[in-house]
């Protein structure tokens, strides 16, 4: 598609996404000269009506909503055999691909963007217009701070209420309960999509999960969403309280559409509790249960009131009175027993003190040298596939957080680096951050064509590119070694992107074609077999001509378009002006003579002036002879007598 035209206006320039239904290329809009986004059918699904019905339908929904927080829709038609619809170009990233960089998202940005979404949801709502496929791929973060809702390609309208058939349209994870179950969906079905979604960006995660979809599916139409709160310290109570009321599993227990959800959240921004008119909020949980003040049993309870304080017994103490009047050994013999035992009792605890030290320093040991306090070290892992990639490193203990950035040597998918790089040494449990591959990236093509060689080289070089060849020298009306066209090693031409370090190969002149015209035969040979020609006498023809003169050449005669050094050529040569014989008009009436030379391409006189004289007169001769050979439009005088 880079490089055609749609309809004669939208000039396509180069390919932005590719999804499951469509491609979306970057164009120009020749007409109004403005960038648009066109996103063109595969023709595979053309021949499908549902599939061209439901493309159509987008265009339709999606044209009667104006909004600031909604793409624009600006055209839609077919072309060669191919169904489009031209839409607002927007440089953006999708909130899919911010999650990924951060995880989760702050609380000021998750209301920000809530606020944004949920604005343009109820403008559709407005409008009876259910999107039925709102998930984070659709919500678009413009590089302006824009933010907009886009892809109502599932969107129906609210008052039909109609069931998908026998398959379910979106995306699993944010299906509501009733899409699950009944295959129905109104305006509370994208209030539970937004839900998750909102769910999401708090705690970084969906809120279902499984191998299979079904799972999903069940989970959505079985299970409570649990509180982001148990999965993020940041979540207050009010927005754990909003994600349960806009994921109720009935749709009469969630906002009635966008429009009340979107009050909801702003009376909470507000500091209010609940919007006017907002429906049931549902309680999330009963309150905990409030804590014993004390551990005091009844009789300490009751000494504690008589202001009399209960401690207990010394562990050492097993009798009061001996606390207070310790026995005294009487004999020299009972003071070395005694002797012994507290020096053997002090021994006891100093072998008990060196076992505790000898455990410590052990223990703190293993948790530096191998257990959770030691260092690992990040593992080489560039050009592996990520699953393997992301295994070593938790293999490492270590937290893996994936992100997608350009490589020149690592395929698209695999892993191409790590945040800090192979061989440092890290704490266990940090976080790596592992560089998914994207493949090369893709950089602006400067002008070429028209630029002479080595000025093309040049500039393909400093623009990131590598010149690949030559593949072509062709005559052209341009200079030599001025460059013609620039393609790809498909011989392809190049868009407005090409991959950095990609290579360009180039078709060059070899200037304009020898003027050979007047020469003679042997010089223009000459001339031809310098400039790289083969003169191939086959090719050859001659032509009878006034104005050049017999044996030089009158033409070039080519048998390829577009010529190369190398190729034959032939030559047409004049043979001069071309004669005719003078015819016998002897015997005739000196004006049937004439009108006879007339007729042959002859111009004829006579001294016979006109009148009476010359119908009595008879031609006896020509001026040149008869039968001589001279050019057309020669002047014959025509000989005559006067017969009385």
């Amino acid at each position: 598609m880079i490089g055609h035209t749609l309809d004669e206006r939208y000039a396509i320039r180069s390919r932005i996404a590719r999804g499951g239904m469509a491609t979306v290329y970057l164009a120009t809009d020749l007409r109004l000269e403005r960038r648009v986004a066109v996103k063109v059918m595969h023709e595979h699904l053309a021949e499908d009506e549902n599939f061209t019905r439901r493309f159509e339908q987008e265009a339709r929904s999606a044209a009667r909503l104006a909004h600031p927080n909604l793409v624009n829709v600006f055209d839609q038609g077919h072309d060669a055999g191919r169904t489009y619809l031209v839409m607002e170009y927007l440089p953006s990233i999708t909130l899919r691909d911010l999650l990924k960089q951060q995880k989760r998202l702050t609380t000021e940005q998750t209301l920000e963007i809530s606020e944004a979404v949920l604005s343009g949801l109820a403008a559709a709502h407005r409008a009876d217009i259910v999107h039925r496929d709102l998930k984070p791929e659709n919500v678009m973060l413009a590089d302006d701070g824009r933010i907009k809702l886009g892809d109502f390609g599932l969107a129906r309208a609210v008052s039909a209420n109609t069931t998908t058939g026998q398959a379910l349209l979106g995306t699993i994870a944010y299906l509501s309960p009733e899409l699950v179950t009944r295959g129905v969906a109104d305006a509370r079905s994208d209030v539970y999509a937004f839900g998750i979604m909102f769910y999401e960006m708090l705690t970084g995660t969906q809120p279902f999960t499984g191998e299979q979809p079904m799972q999903i599916a069940y989970q959505h139409a079985h299970s409570e969403v649990p509180l982001p709160s148990l999965k993020s310290d940041e979540v207050t109570p009010e927005l754990d309280q909003f994600v349960r009321w806009t994921t109720q599993r009935e749709p009469e227990d969630r906002p009635r559409d966008a429009e009340e959800a979107l009050g909801y959240l702003t009376a909470m921004q507000s500091g209010q509790t609940a919007p006017i008119g907002a429906t049931r909020v549902l309680d999330f949980g009963g309150a905990a249960p409030t804590p014993s003040t004390t551990v005091l049993d009844e009789a300490q309870r009751q000494a504690l009131a008589g202001g009399t304080t209960v401690l207990p017994a010394s562990p050492f103490d097993t009798d009061s009175q001996a606390v207070a009047e310790p026995e005294t050994p009487a004999t020299a013999l009972d003071r070395a027993a005694a002797a012994t035992r507290r020096r053997a009792k002090r021994g006891r605890v100093l072998a008990l003190i060196l076992v505790v030290l000898v455990v410590l320093a052990g223990g703190v040991g293993w948790w530096f040298g191998q257990g959770p306090g030691s260092q690992v070290t990040v593992p080489d892992v560039a050009g592996t596939e990520l699953a393997d990639a992301q295994a070593a490193l938790e293999r490492q203990d270590l937290l893996v957080d994936i992100f997608e950035c350009s490589s020149l040597t690592v395929p698209v998918g695999q892993a191409a680096a790590t945040e800090p790089k192979s061989g440092s040494r890290l704490d266990r449990g940090s976080t790596v951050r592992l560089c998914s591959s994207t493949g090369p990236a893709l950089k602006d093509v400067p002008t070429i064509v028209g630029l002479s060689l080595d000025d093309a080289m040049a500039a393909i070089t400093a623009a990131g590119f590598t010149f690949g060849e030559v593949t072509d020298t062709r005559f052209d009306e341009a200079g030599p070694e001025t460059v013609l066209a620039a393609l790809d090693p498909e011989g392809e031409q190049l868009g407005e992107q090409y991959p950095e370090q990609g290579a360009i190969n180039l078709i060059v002149s070899a200037g304009p074609l020898p003027n050979v015209a007047g020469m003679t035969a042997d010089d223009a040979t000459a001339a031809l077999t310098e400039a790289g020609l083969t003169v191939d006498p086959e090719l050859g023809s001659e032509a009878h001509s006034s104005e050049v003169a017999e044996g030089s050449v009158l033409a070039l005669t080519t048998s390829t378009d577009p010529v190369r050094p190398g190729d034959p050529v032939g030559l047409q040569v004049s043979l001069g002006p071309e004669l005719f014989e003078i015819p016998d008009v002897s015997g005739l009436g000196l004006q049937e003579a004439m009108d006879t030379l007339t007729a042959a391409g002859f111009v004829p006189t006579s001294l016979v002036p006109e009148g009476p004289l010359r119908g009595l007169a008879k031609a006896t001769g020509t001026d040149p002879a008869v039968g001589e050979r001279v050019q057309a439009g020669t002047e014959i005088r025509v000989k005559s007598t006067i017969a009385l």
